[in-house]
């Protein structure tokens, strides 16, 4: 319910609110739509088949299922590395961010996000190769289980996981360096920053390294949500440790509740997301100009 209410909500106060019509929140609204279809379209499915340890819907479903599940992994993924790109700009080369981190730019970064997985996941599994020769094959009589080699298992969560995590915690890292030496400076001598500044570096310490923060907040849980379930694959497919259905099962809903987790962080750290919520549970929302309210304290 919180992977679909609490996305549904980020959904309707980017589209709606001009105030938050941003290339950032713009990421933001994409990666709550994929949490809001991983909560709407793979979750239910996924359910059942814990439950009642049996798959009901053929085999067609079941691989348009799975393809759609590891989809959404990659799309989620390829979101976070670009928002730390968006925040590496943001933050090291704040005069610049605006002329690099365009609409057009934040489009292509989008249609990177979409696009790339959704083929690479429906030409794997609707290819035309014989299953026995494929390195992704499935089981769907009476279950719907995916099953990788060896090769395979490691180019996944190589690529997929560990590569663009590793990525993401250097650029993540320089972003918190460069922001306490801004911050350092700007404490020593705040007139000669700040004067003459875009508004991007004048709200550097207290606007663009906390929403660094919670942004990288998003993408330490995203890894603790998924780093078990990824090295139970590797354990499993390349080293041949056996790992228990009951354990897969486990981080695989552990994987799952990050969809919920993104909601939550924004509740706790971004107030604009809280006047949103407020104002569309009051139904202010549908009032004229709803649009143009202001969802940001003074001293934003």
């Amino acid at each position: 319910m919180t992977a679909l209410c609490g996305n549904l909500v980020v959904i309707i106060s980017v589209s709606h609110f001009t105030q938050l019509h941003s290339p950032t929140n713009f990421l933001t609204l994409s990666l709550a739509v994929t949490d809001f279809f991983v909560g709407s379209l793979i979750l239910p499915f996924s359910m059942i088949r814990s439950i009642e340890a049996c798959w009901y819907f053929g085999s067609i479903f079941c691989k348009i299922h799975s393809v759609l599940d590891s989809a959404f992994t990659t799309v989620s993924v390829l979101h976070l590395c670009f928002i730390a790109i968006d925040r590496y700009f943001a933050i090291c080369d704040p005069l610049h961010y605006s002329s690099k981190i365009t609409f057009p730019v934040t489009a292509v970064f989008l249609a990177v996000c979409w696009v790339v997985p959704t083929c690479f996941g429906f030409s794997l599994i609707f290819s035309s190769k014989n299953p026995d020769e494929a390195t992704l094959s499935f089981y769907c009589k009476n279950l719907c289980v995916v099953i990788f080699d060896k090769i395979w298992s490691l180019i996944t969560s190589l690529m997929l996981f560990f590569i663009p995590f590793t990525l993401m915690t250097g650029i993540y890292s320089k972003i918190f360096a460069v922001a306490r030496s801004q911050s350092a400076a700007i404490n020593n001598t705040a007139a000669n920053i700040i004067t003459n500044t875009e508004k991007h570096s004048s709200g550097l310490p207290n606007v663009e390294t906390k929403a660094a923060k919670t942004l990288g907040l998003i993408t330490g849980v995203f890894l603790f949500c998924w780093l078990p379930y990824s090295f139970a694959l590797l354990l499993d497919s390349l080293l041949s440790v056996s790992v228990s259905s009951f354990i897969y099962e486990m981080f695989s809903w552990l994987a799952y509740s990050n969809s919920a987790c993104n909601p939550i962080i924004y509740g706790f750290f971004y107030p604009w997301f809280r006047t949103a919520f407020r104002t569309i549970l009051s139904g202010k929302i549908f009032t004229r100009e709803s649009s143009c309210i202001n969802l940001f304290p003074a001293n934003h």
